[in-house]
């Protein structure tokens, strides 16, 4: 047995834990947070680390919203560089998207392909989603769902309209309905990218560098009237039910109301929704493309308020890069995708202090909150228990955003030249500090 009582001791001027942000001295034994106590116990370690004065001590990120892309595209961004990038950013843990890999996640086979690549290059602890497409969701033929659950997935996701890749269909009403029932049974969750495809079939089609072109194609009614359809499945199934990167305001009483009923319903928003507004988009600058779109500048206040209130759950990446040639000037024909996860933290916080919010607040949003949602309970809390996975951040520190030295494969962000505050000096996994040339990051089975 070590003489000491822990192999690392963290002692931080400030640390956000879950009963807010105070001085703290944590102790972690074999890779979980074995004791939080005020700053000065006499905690004994084998070895000591003292934050600096300006900085603060984070439960690390998680980040249940990342599309990986390997194998099949890993030109557009794999797990090395993923996972990089989210140690970077102070994330500790992703949950990858099951396409837009090929073979996509919707099979036993696609998981097994999807690990074995995986495996030995993630710097971060990550986990899987499972797709729910029309091949595995017809009544009679939900059979792969039950595979996927039983090889670890966390949920599984559905389309409401194409998604933009041929080998991961969307869902019809009635489709979707047959795969929630499917899920529920096995006590598993659903998590949506809502936005109704007659509605945007009807809709002016985008063209062209005007982005009021491509916000008009995909209309907040869009989205609205798909989230309709996911609470009134969940209503009446009772399976639990995600809905993805919410970036329409108008959705909130709906989802409101349906909370209060008691309907197992979670929701998640994204820092380029919080962080960014329709009206300062540039002229053919597509790095702002994503689907549903950025709204405007009141829509953004309502959802800053709607995470206040508790509305919404939490604040994840939706990481969607691609290659930089796919990002043409043209809304219309672009690819359709933000790529955020290195610098997610940095964004929310900068806006989030300017509103007056705290980084108690943030860590709820984007450590605690998409840990619950995702169903990760050994992660998202500096707690006696969890896992010993920290960001060490400066909150008064910023940086201008260089796309070019970004971790992520492609050099394409919207946040390229934005001074951010809040600078991530380093993280930790398992209570080692994480050096992404040597990647021991885990993958994660569903609990």
């Amino acid at each position: 047995m070590s003489e000491h009582d822990f192999d690392l001791v963290v002692r931080a001027r400030r640390a956000v834990t879950p009963d807010g942000e105070r001085p703290a001295a944590v102790g972690v034994r074999d890779g979980s947070i074995a004791a939080v106590e005020d700053a000065g116990a006499a905690l004994d370690g084998a070895r000591t680390v003292e934050l600096a004065e300006d900085e603060v001590l984070l439960p690390g990120l998680v980040d249940s919203h990342v599309h990986v892309n390997e194998p099949g595209r890993t030109e557009w961004e794999g797990f090395a560089s993923a996972t990089r990038a989210a140690a970077a950013g102070g994330v500790t843990t992703i949950v990858d998207m099951p396409l837009n890999s090929v073979p996509p996640t919707t099979t036993a086979e696609g998981l097994r392909v999807k690990r074995g690549v995986a495996r030995d290059q993630v710097a971060v602890d990550t986990g899987f989603w499972g797709g729910a497409v029309p091949e595995n969701s017809a009544p009679g033929a939900t059979g792969e769902l039950a595979s996927l659950y039983e090889g670890g997935v966390f949920g599984f996701k559905a389309f409401l309209s194409p998604s933009g890749v041929d080998e991961f269909g969307h869902l019809t009403p009635d489709l979707y309905r047959s795969a929630v029932s499917a899920i529920g049974a096995l006590g598993g969750q659903i998590i949506v990218h809502a936005e109704d495809p007659g509605l945007l079939e009807s809709a002016p089609q985008a063209s062209g560098t005007d982005y009021a072109s491509f916000l008009a194609s995909r209309p907040d009614e869009a989205e609205h009237e798909a989230i309709r359809l996911v609470i009134e499945t969940a209503r009446r199934t009772g399976t639990r039910s995600h809905i993805l990167h919410l970036s329409t305001a108008t959705a909130l009483p709906m989802i409101e109301k349906a909370r209060a009923d008691g309907v197992p319903l979670t929701v998640e928003t994204c820092p380029h929704y919080l962080t960014i507004a329709a009206e300062e988009v540039p002229a053919g600058d597509t790095s702002f493309k994503c689907c549903p779109p950025i709204r405007g500048a009141a829509n953004r206040d309502a959802l800053w308020q709607a995470l206040a209130d508790g509305v919404i759950d939490c604040i994840v990446s939706d990481h969607s890069p691609s290659t930089a040639d796919l990002k043409t000037d043209d809304f219309g024909t672009a690819w359709g995708g933000v790529a955020g996860l290195q610098v997610g933290f940095p964004a929310v916080w900068t806006e989030a202090a300017e509103r007056g919010y705290s980084l108690a607040d943030v860590a709820a949003w984007m450590s605690a909150g998409p840990a619950r949602v995702a169903g990760l309970p050994s992660k998202g809390a500096l707690a006696p228990g969890r896992d010993a996975d920290f960001a060490v951040v400066a909150p008064e520190a910023s940086t201008t955003i260089d796309a070019r030295t970004l971790q992520h494969k492609n050099k394409v962000s919207a946040y390229d030249g934005r001074t951010l505050k809040g600078v991530v000096r380093a993280a930790y996994l398992r209570g080692e500090r994480i050096d992404p040339q040597t990647p021991k990051g885990r993958l994660l089975d569903r609990p």
